[in-house]
């Protein structure tokens, strides 16, 4: 795995993956964990524009309420307006490699390093992580408090993992094997070193 140290931040991409309002059909929004998702996500794609690097946007769709192709869902949530330039690619699979042709954009622009952000935590965006750089050999940064999750109900039906559990496991899992845990404070302190 190709280690985010060794790899410049002028040589990344931001990926923002499935922030969409399919998430806030019925009652899981409400119960969503990272409350300050929205503020550091903005921030993260601001300034990735400022720096003049690419931001990728995905959407996911399934059959699922909310995210099939007709739902009027299906779309990226009000704050985030991609720009001339920015693709918002639609993706069937949870890691947003296999249904789309995020590779050979990110091969066009020479990118190497992937900032991880967007929603589900623990599905779409860990899953990405792991493929990007297992399969693919990118180095990772996942920012985790630019992700957002939900609980989880245990089969059970009476237990649950909550969305702080859910992303302070993922941190564990990823964290020396697939990404650097990143900050957004780390983030954009090194976006601001880029001259455009």
């Amino acid at each position: 795995m190709a280690y985010t140290a060794g790899v410049p931040i002028e040589r990344s991409a931001l990926l923002v993956i499935d922030v969409q309002d399919s998430f806030r059909v019925g009652s899981r929004w409400e119960r969503r964990g990272n409350r300050d998702f929205e503020s550091n996500l903005d921030r993260l794609v601001r300034s990735y524009r400022a720096a003049g690097l690419p931001v990728i946007f995905f959407l996911h769709t399934d059959a699922d309420e909310g995210f099939r192709p007709e739902d009027p869902e299906l779309r990226l949530m009000d704050f985030l307006r991609p720009e001339e330039g920015e693709p918002v690619l639609v993706k069937t699979t949870r890691n947003a490699f296999a249904s789309t042709n995020l590779r050979e954009i990110l091969e066009g622009k020479g990118v190497r390093r992937l900032v991880v952000t967007g929603i589900q935590t623990e599905q779409c965006c860990e899953t990405t992580a792991r493929v990007a750089a297992d399969v693919y050999g990118y180095a990772v940064d996942f920012v985790t408090e630019a992700t957002q999750s939900f609980p989880i109900p245990h089969p059970n039906g009476v237990e649950e993992l909550g969305p702080e559990e859910v992303m302070r496991r993922t941190e564990y899992v990823l964290r020396g094997r697939f990404a650097r845990i990143a900050t957004v404070d780390e983030l954009v302190a090194e976006l601001e070193s880029v001259t455009v």
